[in-house]
């Protein structure tokens, strides 16, 4: 029987690096469900100003611009290349300097072309703020960084699938708010349409510092504190439970291999963590701790305690196969995301005009907020597979719901109903599909070289932008036939998955993530 109590309670907790085993989502005043709370909302503010947009684009904006959907196709791939960028630093800021202030400055710096929004008077303009607005999206790898910080292997597929998915409904949000924000300006304080729009941007410009002016203030980088301190606060860890041996800051190369005795794992001494077990210093267990094994507690802290990089120690967890698998599979679900989310309303006034903007906009944003259910029972079932068959059975789940996946995109491309029901079932089951993949593919993340867990997100991130720049671009040259393009998504995105599923989900040696 399920124990909601989890929903509010202190959780256990791992006793090396104090991450959470369950979830209090319900408890704000709980430091795990703080930063839980902030993961997701701090991405839901950033994803909807990111996608802010879309919504007003493809009729208000552009007819005051004078936008030909050429120019409308372009600022999509603009906002979403600038994006991909920010990923693939914010991956090793966070491994260097910590989600939590890593997310914040995303969060900050994003807020300001937001509120330039209005001084947009050209396609050139537009290009330059959706591409700066682009930053705003880069937060999605310290809001799954923290949220893996935070909560132990047992539930951090479904931890980093609730922030992921809550925050993803930004993109659904979006498409209500900035309608019907533009609509009030218009119709109840008499502004121009000209003026409206761009007053409109003001909304999540507030929203967003608000957001990660109060990040900053109420929670911690780690659970033990201090990013800075988190390899003392691990020996501290071990020490308490009987278990004594030095930290250096860098434990060890990202790419370490299993070790026994005493040999250092790349011949260095140096850059060793030689942990010795001793008679424990106090009986039984502490207040909230998980019963942990000692070889598993000397495991999480050699292999999972995140490393500052080097350039040499991060080229080799970069192109690993297993970093490549998560990659394909996030290119092929969250760029299919991003690009339909782009163009999702567009295709409905093709096929439906009398929904015109707000209409179609409403039904546009089922798209993104599905991801509130979908995204997390990705997580759910990724949890649920790793207690019964361990990773492969997550790595499994990956690939499973990306060929539904697939075969939905290709049945809506080959139909194109212009049937209301069809088009909209159609849609809803390729965004179950289409969502719980996202959230099943960073439920395997955090078992990937998870002292490297900045660098494995970033990547696997910005790879998921890749995917939505290459599929914007497919929409780009394929004007309105956008029936056409989904079916090109589908087939790739059977074939990507089919070529990876080969590979083991995690080195083979490694320390630390099973």
């Amino acid at each position: 029987m399920i124990d909601l109590s989890v929903l509010w309670r202190a959780p256990d907790v791992n006793p090396v690096n104090r991450k959470a085993r369950s979830i209090p989502g319900l408890n704000p005043f709980n430091v795990y469900g703080r930063v839980f709370f902030f993961s997701w909302f701090g991405f839901l503010i950033a994803f909807w100003s990111w996608y802010a947009f879309p919504p007003l684009l493809s009729q208000t904006i552009a007819g005051d611009l004078g936008l030909s959907q050429s120019d409308v196709a372009n600022s999509n791939i603009v906002a979403l290349t600038a994006t991909l960028l920010v990923r693939l630093v914010a991956g090793p800021s966070c491994d260097r300097f910590g989600p939590r202030r890593t997310f914040a400055g995303c969060l900050l710096l994003g807020s300001i072309p937001t509120a330039l929004a209005g001084a947009v008077v050209n396609v050139e303009g537009l290009l330059a703020l959706r591409f700066f607005i682009g930053i705003l999206g880069g937060s999605f790898v310290p809001c799954q960084v923290w949220s893996t910080g935070f909560f132990d292997k047992n539930v951090v597929g479904t931890a980093n699938a609730l922030t992921g998915g809550f925050g993803n409904a930004g993109g659904g949000i979006t498409y209500f708010l900035m309608p019907a924000v533009f609509d009030s300006l218009v119709h109840d304080r008499g502004l121009t349409p000209h003026v409206a729009w761009r007053v409109t941007f003001i909304v999540p410009f507030i929203c967003i510092v608000v957001t990660a002016v109060a990040m900053l203030i109420c929670c911690e980088d780690t659970p033990t504190g201090k990013w800075s301190d988190r390899h003392l606060a691990v020996q501290q860890n071990l020490a308490s439970h009987g278990i004594s041996g030095a930290i250096v800051d860098v434990p060890g190369e990202l790419t370490d291999q299993a070790t026994t005795g005493t040999d250092s794992p790349n011949g260095s001494d140096e850059k060793k963590l030689g942990f010795e077990a001793v008679e424990p210093k106090q009986p039984g267990g502490f207040a909230h701790e998980a019963h942990v094994g000692e070889q598993q507690m000397l495991d999480t802290a050699r292999g999972e305690v995140v490393v500052k990089p080097s350039f040499r120690e991060a080229l080799p967890v970069v192109f690993s196969a297993q970093t490549l698998v998560l990659a394909g599979g996030y290119f092929c679900s969250f760029g299919a995301e991003l690009a339909i989310n782009s163009i999702l309303g567009s295709y409905y006034v093709k096929n439906f005009p009398d929904l015109k903007q707000r209409g179609s906009g409403n039904w546009a944003a089922m798209f993104g907020l599905l991801n509130v259910v979908f995204r997390p029972l990705g997580g759910v079932l990724s949890d649920l597979v790793y207690k019964r068959t361990g990773v492969w059975g997550k790595k499994a789940l990956i690939h499973g719901v990306a060929l539904f996946t697939g075969v939905f995109l290709i049945a809506i491309g080959l139909t194109d109903p212009h049937d209301r029901n069809m088009m909209f079932g159609l849609v809803a089951g390729m965004a179950f599909f289409l969502e719980a993949g996202n959230g099943a593919n960073f439920g395997l993340v955090p078992h990937v070289h998870p002292h490297a867990n900045g660098i494995v997100s970033g990547c696997t991130g910005a790879t998921g932008n890749l995917g939505g720049i290459v599929f914007a671009i497919i929409f780009r040259y394929n004007h309105k036939d956008y029936a056409r393009v989904f079916w090109i998504i589908g087939v790739m995105t059977i074939g990507i998955n089919l070529s990876l599923s080969w590979i083991r989900p995690i080195p083979k040696g490694q320390i630390g993530g099973r």
